[in-house]
C-alpha cells in the first residue's frame, strides 16, 4: 500500500501499533492511508491474522514492558513523521468490571509503559483508544501530565461509534497528542437518521442454525444451544429481555432480587438499530443481547467481526487450524473497531497536512 505524504514536507507518515491485537487499529490506519510498519502484542494467536490482513506490517510478539524506544525507533525510515498508536488493555477501567477488585491487575501499569515509550521515542504524533471511564483514574491524569511535560498538545474525545458509521452502540475515548499542535477529530460522518444498523451490517449473510457453519466461511459459525435456550430464544423479541418469556423458561438466578436487575442478557438484537457493544463473549446467547434478530441462535463469529467493522474478508485463523470460539471471540471483542481506526488515521493525516 502506498502511504500518503504530507503535502508540504513530502515526508512519509509511518506508524507502529502497540497492543495491536489482530490489527483493528492497524487496518484502519492502512485504510486511511498511513503506512504501518509493525504491531506489538503478547498474544501469539494474533500473529497470523495481523500479518495476513495487514501486509507488509509485521507482528512482533513482545511485551511492552520489555520494549524500548530504541527498538521502536529502528523500525521507522529516516526522515519520516513518526506516529505511535496503541490501545492498552481496557478491562481494569471498563464499567463491566467496576466493583471487582482490580487493584492488582498488572494491566494497570501498561499505560505507564506506553508513556515511557513516548518519552524514549519522541514520536511526532500519537493516539490512544480506550474506554471513557479511564478518565476517572489517576493513571490517566498521570499520562496527560507526562504528555504535557514533553511538550505535546493533547486532545481528548469521547466518540460515539454510530456517528462515524460503526454499526455498534459503543462509546470510546480517543486521545491525540502532537508536537505540531492540537489535533481535531474529523466531523461525524453519519447523522442519527443514517446510523448504520445491524441489518445494514449483517442482513445479507446467509442463514445458519445454532451450532451451524457456513460451508464457504468457517468464521460464519454459531455456538450450539441447549434445548432450553432454543426455547428461550424462540420466546425472545428483538430489543426485549428474558422478562418476555413464560415463567417456566426464566432462570432461577433471575428470580431473586439481585438477578432481577440483570435484564441485558438473553436478548435479541434489533435489525433497525446499531448492535450492543461487542464484548469478548458476544458469541454466547446468555452473555448479553447477542441473539440474532430473526434466526434462533446467537450471532456468529463473522457477524461479530463485521459489527466491529472488520472487512468481510478478514481472516482470523489459519485455514487448517481448528476454530476456537473463546480465542477468536477474545480477539474480535478486544479489537479497536476498524472504522474507528480509519477515523483516527484520517484525523492525523488532516492534522499533518495543516501543520507540515
Amino acid at each position: 500500500m502506498k502511504s500518503k505524504r504530507n503535502h508540504t514536507t513530502k515526508k512519509r507518515i509511518v506508524a507502529t501499533d502497540i497492543f495491536c491485537g489482530v490489527g483493528g487499529l492497524t487496518r484502519g490506519l492502512l485504510d486511511a492511508g498511513i503506512e504501518v510498519v509493525a504491531g506489538y502484542d503478547i498474544d501469539e494467536a494474533c500473529k497470523y491474522p495481523y500479518e495476513k490482513n495487514n501486509y507488509p506490517a509485521i507482528f512482533k510478539r513482545e511485551s511492552v514492558t520489555e520494549l524500548s524506544g530504541g527498538e521502536l525507533s529502528a523500525l521507522y525510515p529516516d526522515d519520516c513523521l513518526k506516529v505511535l498508536v496503541g490501545c492498552a488493555p481496557c478491562q481494569p477501567f471498563s464499567k463491566y468490571t467496576q466493583g471487582n477488585d482490580n487493584s492488582k491487575d498488572e494491566k494497570w501499569g501498561l499505560l505507564y509503559q506506553f508513556g515511557r515509550l513516548i518519552e524514549e521515542l519522541k514520536p511526532d504524533v500519537l493516539s490512544m483508544e480506550n474506554v471513557p471511564d479511564l478518565k476517572r483514574h489517576d493513571v490517566f491524569k498521570d499520562f496527560i501530565g507526562l504528555l504535557a511535560k514533553n511538550k505535546y498538545k493533547v486532545s481528548v474525545y469521547e466518540v460515539y461509534c454510530p456517528d462515524y458509521g460503526i454499526p455498534q452502540n459503543r462509546t470510546r475515548l480517543v486521545l491525540f497528542a502532537s508536537l505540531l499542535g492540537p489535533i481535531e477529530i474529523i466531523p461525524p460522518t453519519h447523522s442519527k437518521d443514517r446510523y448504520k444498523t445491524v441489518k445494514d451490517a449483517i442482513g445479507g449473510l446467509l442463514p445458519i442454525k445454532a451450532g451451524g457453519i457456513h460451508p464457504k466461511d468457517k468464521l460464519h459459525k454459531s455456538v450450539r444451544l441447549e434445548e432450553i435456550n432454543i426455547k428461550r430464544i424462540q420466546s425472545s423479541i428483538p430489543g426485549g429481555t428474558w422478562r418476555d418469556w413464560p415463567e417456566s423458561l426464566i432462570a432461577n438466578c433471575h428470580k431473586d432480587e439481585k438477578g432481577k436487575t440483570y435484564s441485558s442478557v438473553y436478548g435479541r438484537m434489533k435489525w433497525d438499530e446499531p448492535s450492543p457493544t461487542i464484548t469478548t463473549q458476544f458469541y454466547g446467547f446468555g452473555n448479553g443481547r447477542f441473539g440474532h434478530p430473526e434466526q434462533d441462535r446467537a450471532i456468529s463469529l463473522r457477524e461479530g467481526a463485521i459489527l466491529q467493522s472488520f472487512p468481510k474478508y478478514y481472516r482470523f485463523v489459519e485455514p487448517r487450524k481448528e476454530l476456537s470460539f473463546k480465542e477468536i471471540g477474545r480477539m474480535i471483542g478486544n479489537a479497536v473497531p476498524v472504522r474507528l481506526g480509519k477515523i483516527v488515521g484520517l484525523s492525523i493525516l488532516n492534522h499533518m497536512g495543516k501543520n507540515g
